[in-house]
C-alpha cells in the first residue's frame, strides 16, 4: 500500500510543482528587476527625509511604495528628456554635452564606447537580433542556432572575398554569454521561427520547440517511403456473410 500511495503523492507534487514554478520564477525575476531599478532609482527622492522614505525611522529600507514613487518619477524625467531631445535647443545642447564629455581624457573611451553601442542597437535601421539563423557550428555536422547581428564588415569583405555576416551564437541555459562567429553569408541558413521563440528554445535546453507550419521534411537518402493507402478503401465485412440455408426434402 505504501509504494502506490507514495507514487500518487509524487505524481501529484510534480504536477503541483509544474503548475507554480512558472509563476514563483516570474515572480522572482520581477522582484529581481524591481530592487536593481529602484536602487538606483531611489536616490531621486532625495529632497525627501528619510524618516518618511524609510523604515526604522530612517535607518531601515526605503518603503515598497515610495521606491515605486521613485520608479515613477524616473519615468517621467527619460520621458521628458526624450521630448526636449527632439527639439533644435535639446539636438543643440545634447551636442554640446556629447562634445564636452569626448575631450575629456578616459570619459571619451567610456563615453564613446557606450554611444556607439546604444546608437548600433536604437536606431530605426537597426537588425541586429531581429533574424534567427541556424550555422554549422562548432564543427561541420553540427548546427547551432544564432542571430544576427551585423553585415557591415567591409575591411573583412575585402581580405576575404567573400560576404559574411556576424553571428552570434548563445549558450544555454544562459543566452547572455556565447560565441561571435563571423560566417559566409551562403552557409547561412534562415530560420522562420521568431526570436523569442529562439530564446525560449535556447533556455529550455532544446524541450520548448517552436511549432513549425511548412514544407514536409523529405527523408533521408536511401530511405523508403512506405506508399500512401488509397483514399477511399472498401471496408472489409465484420464476418463472412452467412451462406443461405439449403432447401431439404421432405
Amino acid at each position: 500500500m505504501k509504494k502506490p500511495l507514495f507514487g500518487a503523492w509524487r505524481t501529484n507534487f510534480i504536477t503541483g510543482l509544474a503548475v507554480l514554478l512558472p509563476a514563483f520564477i516570474t515572480l522572482a525575476i520581477v522582484k529581481w528587476l524591481f530592487g536593481t531599478v529602484a536602487s538606483v532609482t531611489d536616490t531621486l527622492l532625495f529632497f525627501l527625509p528619510d524618516e518618511w522614505t524609510h523604515a526604522d525611522n530612517g535607518a531601515g529600507e526605503m518603503y515598497w511604495y515610495y521606491s515605486l514613487a521613485a520608479l515613477s518619477l524616473a519615468l517621467m524625467l527619460v520621458t521628458l528628456v526624450g521630448r526636449f531631445a527632439r527639439n533644435y535647443v535639446g539636438k543643440k545642447i545634447i551636442a554640446w554635452l556629447d562634445a564636452t564629455i569626448l575631450r575629456v581624457p578616459l570619459l571619451n573611451k567610456i563615453y564613446g564606447t557606450i554611444k556607439q553601442v546604444n546608437e548600433a542597437f536604437s536606431t530605426g535601421k537597426n537588425t541586429a537580433f531581429k533574424t534567427v539563423v541556424l550555422i554549422r557550428f562548432p564543427r561541420e555536422g553540427m548546427y547551432s542556432i544564432g542571430f544576427i547581428t551585423s553585415e557591415n564588415f567591409p575591411e573583412i569583405q575585402a581580405k576575404t572575398s567573400e560576404h559574411v555576416v556576424c553571428v552570434f551564437v548563445p549558450t544555454t541555459p544562459n543566452p547572455t554569454s556565447g560565441w561571435l562567429v563571423l560566417v559566409p553569408k551562403e552557409d547561412v541558413t534562415v530560420l522562420e521561427m521568431s526570436v523569442a521563440d529562439a530564446i525560449k528554445f535556447i533556455i529550455s535546453l532544446g524541450s520548448v520547440a517552436p511549432e513549425y507550419v511548412g514544407h514536409p521534411i523529405p527523408p533521408p537518402p536511401g530511405v523508403a517511403v512506405p506508399p500512401a493507402a488509397p483514399a477511399a478503401m472498401k471496408e472489409a465485412p465484420d464476418s463472412p456473410p452467412t451462406p443461405p440455408a439449403a432447401n431439404i426434402p421432405t
